[in-house]
Order: C-alpha cells, then sequence, then structure tokens
C-alpha cells in the first residue's frame, strides 16, 4: 500500500481502467501495510470505473527484523479475516542485496510465512534478490504444500529460471525487461517461461519501464497503466500479438490469485 499513491490513488485506479487495466493486486509489505491494503480494499468503492482489487499479505524481507510471534500471530488472523480479498501471502523471500535484515532473520521470517501459506491453502508472492541457493532450497520444502507459487520480479539466470520452473512456479516479469542497461538478458529467457506459468507485473511505484514513449513524470512513478506497454514489449520478443500475450497472462493471473 505505497505512499506514493496517497494523494491520487482512485485517479490511478481510473488511469489503469482506461487502458484495459482492470484487475490489480495491492502488495502487502509489513503487517501494517497489509492490514492499510485490505481495509482499502474493503472499504473504498470506485465508482464510475470496474476495478477489481485484491491484496497479498506478508513482511518483505527488508522488514524482516520487525518479524516476531505477535507478528505471525497477527498475520493469520488478518489472512483469516480477508479469506475473499487476500489473494496470497507475501511479499515474502530473502534479499541478500542490501541485507536491510540480518539473513538469518530473514530466513527464519520466510519459513514461517511459507508454512503459515501452506496452512491455510494460501499461493505466495515471493521475492528474492542474491539468494537464490538459499531461497529455493527453503522454497523447495514448502512447495508441494502450497497452491502457487510466483517468483516475482524475475531478474535472475537461465539456470535459476530452470529451478523455478522445476518447482512449477509462476515467473513474474516487470518492466525491468525493458531497461536496456539491465533487463536485456531477460528477453530470451521469456522463450523459456510456459506459456501457463508467465505474469507481467509492474512492481508499481517501482521500475518503471526506462523505454516508455515521451517525457517521464517528475517523481518517475510507476503505475499499473504502464502495463500494456510491457505487455507489448514481451509480446514482440514472444514475435505474439499484445492481444495474445494479454490474454494469456490474464488466465495465469486469474488462476492464481483467484481473480
Amino acid at each position: 500500500m505505497s505512499p506514493s499513491f496517497d494523494r491520487d490513488r482512485e485517479e490511478v485506479l481510473a488511469a489503469a481502467a482506461a487502458v484495459g487495466v482492470t484487475k490489480l493486486i495491492i502488495t502487502g509489505s509489513t503487517i501494517e501495510d497489509s492490514e492499510k491494503a485490505e481495509n482499502y480494499v474493503n472499504t473504498n468503492s470506485i465508482t464510475n470505473i470496474h476495478v477489481q482489487c485484491k491484496t497479498t499479505a506478508g513482511v518483505h524481507p527488508h522488514n524482516a527484523k520487525h518479524w516476531n510471534a505477535p507478528a505471525l500471530t497477527r498475520l493469520r488472523e488478518l489472512v483469516l479475516q480477508g479469506s475473499d480479498t487476500i489473494a496470497a501471502i507475501g511479499e515474502c523471500g530473502l534479499d541478500y542485496n542490501r541485507n536491510f535484515s540480518p539473513p538469518d532473520t530473514q530466513r527464519s521470517c520466510f519459513e514461517d510465512q511459507l508454512a503459515l501459506a501452506a496452512e491455510l491453502g494460501k499461493s505466495v508472492f515471493l521475492h528474492e534478490r542474491d539468494a537464490h541457493n538459499d531461497f529455493s532450497a527453503i522454497l523447495k520444502k514448502y512447495r508441494s504444500g502450497l497452491p502457487g507459487a510466483v517468483v516475482h520480479c524475475f531478474t535472475g539466470t537461465a539456470a535459476e529460471l530452470e529451478v523455478y520452473l522445476a518447482m512449477d512456479c509462476y515467473i513474474g516479469i516487470t518492466g525491468w525487461i525493458c531497461d536496456e542497461r539491465r533487463g536485456s538478458h531477460l528477453i530470451p529467457l521469456l522463450r523459456q517461461i510456459p506459456v501457463d506459468r508467465l505474469l507481467l507485473e509492474t512492481d508499481a511505484p517501482y521500475l518503471i519501464p526506462r523505454n516508455l514513449p515521451g517525457p517521464r513524470s517528475k517523481r518517475n512513478r510507476n503505475e499499473p497503466r504502464f502495463l500494456p506497454h510491457i505487455a507489448a514489449f514481451a509480446a514482440n520478443a514472444l514475435e505474439k500479438t499484445p492481444e495474445q500475450i494479454a490474454g494469456e497472462t490474464t488466465v495465469n493471473a486469474t488462476r492464481l490469485f483467484g481473480l
């Protein structure tokens, strides 16, 4: 529930709907964040547009330093009370790139959330940066008990992709693929992702597509309305039409998140 949208959240949703993006997942990264997102979905009606919002609920590895038994209890309560609106547990995982939380704390937080997801029959929304070996080893222990899993914002290697696909994970591709400086290696990897395992996402307000036409806003904020741009870029790489890849990935998102 990013504060980047606090002043114009309804306008952002309207702009998304205007380009055909009508189903959104609001990501939770702390307990408080997850509560705000779930409350927003339950108490706000969108007038004159048709947008379906669901949320995730969980603790991001950056925030794992705040994880404890009361946090686990509250997360369980939140997911149970939001059974119709909370589509997955997460964003959870490991991030050794910056280590905003100690690695051992991250691992404990990650395992607890995977165990909770398996217990409650929820899919998981996953984050991994520079932690593939530990991340995949932990996920493998719980994967058979999870109804679904998406490796969100995948930026890894072909070998890492192969491991995730072997665990029947969905693969989330963001506007990172549109960045010629650091995302071009993902273009050939798109062809290795089965049609029924590819998801497209924005990671808004982060990772605005670098190749968007026209001047960028002063805040350089990514928004859901840019999803068709990512879809068109991916479609071109896969020699498909934007409509074809939009249809395929929408089916996948619907299946995973129960949209």
